[in-house]
Order: C-alpha cells, then sequence, then structure tokens
C-alpha cells in the first residue's frame, strides 16, 4: 500500500529492468555480426610504393580509423605525420590502442620468410589494457598485404622459389614475368586490390602470415597486476554514488523528522547546510575510496603507494562529484523510497554506460561518447592514467576540470531545488 501511494517509486521499480536491459541490449546485440572499429596509428618508414600500398589497403578497411598525424576531435589533422617515437607515445598516452611502424626496406622484401624477414618486419606497438585491438590488426594485416600487394607477393615468391630450386629456365622466366605484368595490370584497372566490403565481419587469419610483424607492448608490460587498477576504480566509484546518495538521504530524514526546519530556525541557512554536508559526504567518499584501493595494494598487488599524489587528486575529485550527485538526488526525491528507486535506476545506467560494467573502449561508438555524460567515465579515465599509463598529475587536467565543473554545477542545482523546504 505504501508503494502504491508512492507513485514515483512505483513507476521507478519498473522503468529500471527495462531501461537496464535496454542498455545492455545496446551494448551486445549487434557484436556478433562485426568487431570493434579499431584506432590505428600508422608510420611509414619505407615510403615505397609496396608500404604505400599496404597503408592505403589499411585506409580503404572498415575495420578501422587509420591516422597517420595526430587528429583534433573533429578529425582534423593537428600536427606533423607520426614518428616511430611520437606514435609510440601516443599508446602510451591512451590516444590509440596500437600502432603500426612500416620499416625501412619493408618494400624491398615485404615476405614473412627467408634471409630477410627480420629486417623488413612490421612492428606493432600495442597497449596490453585492450587485448582485441591487436588481433584485428593482425588479422587485418595480413589481408591487406594479399589485396594490395598481388604481384609483389608473387615477385617475391617466385625469387625465393627460384632460389631455393636452383633457377628457372629462360622459358619458365618468361612464362613468369608474362604472368606478373598481368596481374600488375589488373591491380591498376582495380580487378583485384582493396576489395574492404566484408572487412568488418572479421577473420580466420592468426597473424601468422605472409607479412613478418613483431609485437612489443608498450604500456602495461611491466605491470605485476595490469587490470587490477581498473576494477579498483571501476567498482569503486560506482559504490561510491551508492554511498553518497545513501547518505544524502540524511537530508530526507531530517525533513519528516521536523529537524530540518528546526535547524533553519536558527543561524544556519540552506546553503551552508548544503555545504557542510557536501564536505561530509565528499570525506566519507573519499575514505571509501582509499579503504578500496588499500585492500588492492595489500591482497591483490596494486602498486598504489607509488602513485598516492595521482591518487589523491582523483580521488578528492571523484568524491567531490558523487557527493554533489547524491545532494541533487536527496534534493529532488520527497520520500527515501523514490530516493532508493531514482539512485538505483541512475546510478545503475550510469555505471554501464561509463565502464563500470563493461570497459568502454569494446562498446560501440555512440555508447563510448554517452559515456562521456557519466562521472563513472571520467573517474576511470584519470585513475588508468594514474595506474596504468603512470602519467603525471599535470596530465589528469582534464579529468580534473570536469569532475570539478560537474561537482559545482550539480550542487548549484541541488541548491536551487532544496528551496522548496525554505518556503514550506
Amino acid at each position: 500500500m505504501g508503494l502504491r501511494r508512492d507513485r514515483g517509486a512505483l513507476v521507478l521499480s519498473f522503468v529500471l529492468p527495462l531501461a537496464f536491459f535496454s542498455i545492455f541490449a545496446t551494448i551486445f546485440g549487434g557484436q556478433h555480426d562485426s568487431t570493434p572499429r579499431v584506432t590505428l596509428i600508422v608510420v611509414d618508414e619505407d615510403k615505397s610504393q609496396a608500404s604505400k600500398d599496404l597503408i592505403g589497403a589499411l585506409e580503404h578497411d572498415n575495420s578501422f580509423w587509420v591516422h597517420r598525424t595526430p587528429v583534433t576531435r573533429k578529425g582534423a589533422p593537428a600536427g606533423p605525420e607520426y614518428t616511430a617515437a611520437t606514435a609510440e607515445a601516443a599508446v602510451k598516452a591512451g590516444d590509440a590502442p596500437v600502432a603500426l611502424i612500416v620499416p625501412k626496406g619493408f618494400g624491398a622484401h615485404p615476405m614473412g620468410f627467408g634471409p630477410d624477414a627480420d629486417a623488413s618486419a612490421v612492428e606493432l606497438l600495442n597497449d596490453e589494457s585492450d587485448t582485441i585491438a591487436p588481433q584485428i590488426v593482425m588479422g587485418m594485416l595480413q589481408k591487406a598485404a594479399m589485396t594490395s600487394m598481388p604481384a609483389v607477393m608473387a615477385e617475391e615468391g617466385m625469387k625465393s622459389a627460384g632460389k631455393y630450386i636452383g633457377g628457372f629456365t629462360p622459358e619458365q622466366k618468361k612464362v613468369v614475368e608474362n604472368g606478373l605484368a598481368d596481374l600488375r595490370k589488373q591491380v591498376a584497372s582495380g580487378k583485384l586490390g582493396n576489395d574492404s566490403g566484408g572487412a568488418n565481419k572479421g577473420s580466420d587469419d592468426n597473424g601468422a602470415g605472409i607479412i613478418r610483424v613483431k609485437q612489443r607492448a608498450v604500456v602495461g608490460q611491466n605491470k605485476k597486476s595490469p587490470m587490477i587498477s581498473f576494477y579498483a576504480a571501476a567498482i569503486g566509484v560506482m559504490f561510491l554514488l551508492f554511498t553518497a546518495s545513501g547518505s544524502a538521504g540524511a537530508l530526507l530524514d531530517e525533513v519528516e523528522s521536523g529537524t530540518l526546519e528546526r535547524v533553519l530556525s536558527t543561524r544556519v541557512t540552506m546553503t551552508k547546510l548544503l555545504m557542510g554536508k557536501l564536505v561530509f559526504n565528499t570525506l566519507l567518499a573519499f575514505v571509501q575510496l582509499v579503504a578500496m584501493f588499500l585492500w588492492g595494494a595489500a591482497v591483490f598487488h596494486l602498486d598504489f603507494f607509488n602513485h598516492l599524489p595521482g591518487f589523491a587528486v582523483m580521488g578528492l575529485v571523484t568524491a567531490f562529484a558523487v557527493a554533489a550527485f547524491g545532494l541533487l538526488l536527496a534534493s529532488a526525491c520527497k520520500t527515501r523510497a523514490q530516493l532508493g528507486s531514482l539512485s538505483t535506476l541512475l546510478i545503475l545506467i550510469m555505471s554501464a554506460v561509463g565502464g563500470s560494467m563493461f570497459p568502454r573502449f569494446l562498446m560501440p561508438e555512440a555508447m563510448q561518447k554517452a559515456g562521456l555524460f557519466t562521472i563513472n567515465a571520467w573517474a576511470i579515465d584519470g585513475f588508468t592514467k594514474v595506474f596504468w599509463r603512470d602519467l603525471p598529475v599535470s596530465a589528469l587536467w582534464p579529468q580534473v576540470a570536469v569532475l570539478l565543473a560537474v561537482g559545482v554545477g550539480l550542487f548549484l542545482i541541488a541548491r536551487r531545488v532544496a528551496r522548496r523546504w525554505e518556503t514550506a
């Protein structure tokens, strides 16, 4: 009977499962027939026709966003072409999960076998937090080589065959040369080559193909527990949201008991009262986050103490943002039942879209962009910079600025909504 009288809580109790189902259906529903599109940095040190054809095929492949230069958010070039050093730095900074370096001498011997294979091997730099992207690149690279350089591959194959069988007769050489000439004509006319219509369907190639690839992890290679920091931040932020909303619900208890009215009859204003609650809830959330990471350090060997400055900065701004979020929810609700239902709905949605339950880099592009509207995504990105990428505190300014702005904005809205108790 109480739930029926509280129509807001009644409606939310049915909206939550539908909303949660819709989010996961959007994330997983379309993944059975496509592979995630990968941001790929490419460096061409060879500048040969073979390397240009190979990179051109990758650029036409629907599996990749290929960047030869840094780009702005709108996709415009933002600097000179990547070099091997700047491409590695970009992967370390999280601008892309993989980078492909085509070395000098690749065009002279693109085949993945023979005495010159190691010298012309393509280098693949990757971030170990994304285990899917390197596999996609490895498979599609072999496909791109076959479709973009068939004449080169055939010519290399015939040279290797002639070397091991003792050479061809003049008649055999003529037949081979005529065949290669016809193959080059077909490539030039477009009858063979960059057909990438089915590229996004996946590939059975495991990377051990006609092009030799040397893979090297540039992020996470020396981590003892590489994903513990991610899960500590992801799960920690989600439960901070629950803690903050529950703690802020004391405001509703004070309204029901008449305590709030008596407090406001003194010199304490609503602004001072809400600021006091904001400070308390921020400290409570921060202490909970400290406990989470200390537990990770003690039990799961998380490298916590070497990252204390970055943790302190990200922990405080995250706690501030979630505390303001909790105050807004409490100010907007009329009863504890409404607060419980609304907070559960919003927190679970934010956690699912923001990456607390499923890594954002594996989500569809639209869901990744939607995650940027959540506290979870910005907090997780900040903690990832600290514990995974070992970046300095100065690199945290985007996450710190957004979380501070969110916290201030939510608090001001909560103060505005709380005016109803002053006039009651």
